[in-house]
């Protein structure tokens, strides 16, 4: 006679608090580090500033691809949670485009994306909805600040994110890092720019993230 087992029910086991606050000490310092020195920084330097053994940043991060992937995600994220919160905070478009610049300049998002554009998988699922994300945000974000007469209406996201990437960097691993101090001064100049009414006509059309990805 056959007795009917009953499943056992299996806990579902979540990360230590602390095995959290180690992965993204090691993410910190991997964004710090690819910022100062570029991709090829050592793996086991970026343990050491994170303060962790090198079992611990492989057991989270098995290879290079994985850390970069995590690091230009979480980079991505936050630059996008920025923008969201000065929208729901002030409810104004522009605000939010603000913050969303100057907050990109602080994470060194101009820095950090080219690295997955030609050695890393770019069309990884991660980097592609995190991509998404900032991207549909910021179109909606501009446009919501075109209706409000804030923003002038011929210019796109892919200006946007040119001049935020042309000045915010230095390149990842150059040692520029003295110009840092113009920088949050030139993108405020870069900003005013953009308000309506506009104070001249741009040449050529507004460019679209698809004309960046275009070889």
């Amino acid at each position: 006679m056959t007795t009917a087992m009953t499943p056992v029910q299996r806990k579902v086991t979540r990360p230590r608090a602390d095995a959290l606050r180690n992965r993204e000490r090691i993410v910190t310092a991997a964004r710090e580090m690819f910022v100062e020195f570029g991709p090829d920084v050592p793996l086991d330097e970026i343990a050491r500033r994170a303060g962790v053994g090198n079992a611990t940043l492989y057991r989270n991060f098995p290879d290079r691809d994985a850390l970069v992937r995590e690091v230009v995600v979480s980079v991505m994220d936050r630059t996008a949670e920025a923008a969201e919160q000065a929208l729901a905070e002030t409810g104004d478009a522009f605000a939010a485009l603000e913050r969303f610049v100057h907050v990109s300049a602080d994470e060194r998002i101009s820095a950090l994306c080219p690295m997955i554009s030609s050695t890393f998988d770019q069309f990884h699922p991660d980097l592609e909805a995190s991509r998404e994300r900032v991207e549909q945000l910021i179109d909606e974000i501009m446009e919501r600040a075109r209706r409000a007469g804030q923003l002038r209406t011929d210019v796109g996201v892919g200006d946007l994110m040119v001049a935020v990437a042309q000045l915010s960097r230095p390149p990842a691993g150059t040692g520029c890092l003295s110009a840092d101090r113009f920088v949050h001064r030139h993108l405020q100049l870069f900003l005013d720019g953009l308000r309506a009414p506009a104070r001249s006509v741009l040449p050529g059309t507004a460019a679209t993230m698809e004309d960046l990805r275009q070889p």
